[in-house]
């Protein structure tokens, strides 16, 4: 993983098991509502979860 995070916001994990995402990933990422897929990650040694977009070719 890259060692050069940028921090968004943060939020608490809902509920029913949802998390918002900030509106900065839209920009950011250049991501849209209900199109764009991320892949899940979890890196067991940082207790970390990491969502990369996907590819066009994965979704």
């Amino acid at each position: 993983m890259s060692d050069e995070l940028i921090y968004l916001d943060t939020y608490l994990l809902q509920q029913d098991m949802r998390i918002r995402l900030p509106k900065s990933i839209l920009e950011n990422l250049n991501a849209e509502k209900g199109k764009t897929r991320f892949a899940i990650y979890l890196d067991k040694s940082s207790d970390q979860l990491v969502l990369k977009k996907c590819s066009e070719e994965r979704a």
